[in-house]
């Protein structure tokens, strides 16, 4: 890990090199430090235009920074110290210089903006469950969630000015400077003592549940810590390791080390002990994703997701009926069905978590979930919790939903399942050329002339969201029983497939086979 450190330090970008510039993707600028993709220059420039992006729209309230357990983590979180102190913004960082998890520095933002009209914001230095070499940074305004394309793209090019100017004209203390100019900021205390607000943590207690939790080496450790003893949870933290090289953690299924909570592979370490727990579940390095294991394994983050929607719409009786429900395109229709079933409308957008910020933050978007394991919920009676994804929420919730109805998620899901029928779902990688992935955004409805899909009547094509008009950057196919849909990777040259079928697998693999002879003649 000294070597990427070095190398943070030592390369320098070049901002003519199209690879090199900053790049906002749907979850900030990430790189590695040896391809002089996230280095100490891609930070200074950030921030920089952070502190510029503030006092074009007028903040006047702290920054709340905050960085994970990733080797690159805490040099850049030194050097946006520099750079914040070096321009007077008012910086709130963990007391005692620690970690901080993503849905604490949201959660911190929305209870600051809450009582005051000097608005605060927030960076946060993590590449989410990315390998131990990587690096990350995202900004999340003044709503407390990620920043939307408009906000992104505006730091994006004056970042990359910066950087053409070779960072001449970016101000910079020492560090020892800036860390005398901080403030601290109990951010775990803060969320873990408003937890009861949008969990029954009441009704967990007096259900006695056996409960595990591995923060698999991030920012979640001292959260769960904290729950298990202000809460007097019979809480288990099966993994207190912190270690930059992530070497505890089994390969993933390609062999790589990835903290993702939504891998059987990565996940191996809990699974061979969740049968000492009635439910345990497990985080991300940065803790905005969820992996819920109970006596059946590592649930299907869809799954839960519609387990999820059910449960709510008959326990939060404070809820108004007018709430709608956040889904992403390439989520489970099994999330439709379950929303119909109780009379409530889908809001339903495409990939990333940015389309349910607004929603969550003025109250009319009770739940937003995503395929990848990511989601934020209201509290009890419908005020903002975090508008960015909450892993260590969604873990609470799956013990709040077996204490309070006795079934484990997956044995609810099964229930669920027997209501509305069983989905297949898939995705699939093609590998495609620059050509075919500029082709993606020149799709529209009437792209597909054919009439079927797999054998079924196409009932929709769409190449924008339903829920807020947005465009999907691909194409999406409907039937009756099944859909397809399809988009160009931001970083790789290929294009990902997911398709689902109510009808077997047998199926779902017809509709990928369907998608790919579709997608090879019309792009």
């Amino acid at each position: 890990m000294e070597a990427i450190i070095n190398a943070f330090f030592d390369e320098m970008p070049d901002a003519n090199v199209a690879k090199e510039r900053v790049t906002f993707g749907t979850s900030g600028h990430r790189g590695r430090a040896g391809e002089r993709t996230f280095n100490a220059a891609h930070i200074t420039a950030i921030t920089q235009a952070v502190v510029d992006f503030r006092r074009e729209v007028g903040y006047q309230g702290p920054l709340f920074l905050g960085f994970d357990t990733h080797a690159l983590s805490r040099p850049a979180w030194e050097r946006a110290l520099q750079v914040l102190v070096a321009n007077d913004v008012p910086v709130l960082i963990e007391k005692d210089h620690g970690y901080t998890a993503t849905p604490l520095v949201s959660h911190a933002i929305l209870q600051h903006n809450t009582s005051n009209t000097a608005l605060a914001d927030g960076l946060i230095i993590t590449p989410s469950h990315n390998p131990p070499e990587d690096g990350g940074i995202k900004y999340n305004p003044a709503h407390g969630g990620p920043a939307d394309t408009d906000v992104t793209s505006w730091i994006e090019l004056r970042a990359n000015a910066y950087l053409l100017r070779e960072l001449d004209d970016v101000p910079l203390v020492s560090l020892e400077e800036a860390l005398a100019h901080v403030q601290e900021y109990d951010f775990t205390a803060h969320y873990v003592a408003g937890l009861n607000s949008v969990i029954d943590m009441q009704a967990i207690q007096r259900a006695g549940l056996r409960l595990g939790a591995d923060p698999m080496g991030g920012t979640a450790l001292p959260v769960w810590q904290a729950v298990a003893k202000h809460y007097a949870l019979t809480l288990e933290v099966v993994n207190t390791q912190v270690d930059a090289s992530f070497a505890f953690m089994p390969p993933d299924h390609d062999g790589k080390t990835r903290m993702d909570c939504s891998s059987s592979a990565a996940m191996a370490n809990l699974l061979t002990v969740k049968d000492r727990f009635d439910i345990a579940f497990g985080n991300d390095p940065d803790a905005d994703r969820h992996g819920i294991v109970d006596a059946n394994g590592l649930m299907n983050p869809n799954h839960f997701l519609a387990v999820c929607i059910d449960y709510l719409m008959t326990h939060r009786p404070e809820w108004a009926a007018s709430l709608k429900i956040g889904k992403t395109l390439v989520s489970s229709s099994m999330i439709d069905r379950v929303v119909a079933s109780h009379n409530r409308e889908l809001y339903e957008v495409p990939v990333g978590f940015k389309w349910f910020v607004e929603g969550l933050h003025k109250g009319w978007l009770a739940f937003g979930g995503e395929e990848s394991a990511g989601a934020s919920l209201l509290t009890r009676d419908g005020a903002a919790w975090s508008t960015d994804k909450d892993g260590i929420a969604l873990c609470l919730l799956a013990a709040e939903i077996l204490a309070v109805t006795g079934k484990t998620p997956s044995v609810y899901y099964r229930e669920l399942t027997q209501r509305f029928g069983e989905p297949c779902y898939k995705r699939v990688d093609t590998a495609c050329t620059p050509e075919e992935k500029a082709a993606f955004k020149k799709l529209n409805s009437d792209s597909v002339t054919a009439q079927t899909l797999a054998g079924e009547a196409i009932t929709a094509v769409l190449v924008t969201a339903p829920g807020n008009g947005a465009s999907i950057g691909g194409i999406k196919v409907a039937t009756e029983n099944g859909w397809f849909a399809a988009r160009p990777s931001g970083t790789e040259s290929l294009y990902k497939v997911y398709a689902e079928s109510f009808k077997g697998p047998e199926h779902v693999d017809e509709l990928i086979e369907s998608a790919t002879t579709m997608l090879s003649s019309i792009l």
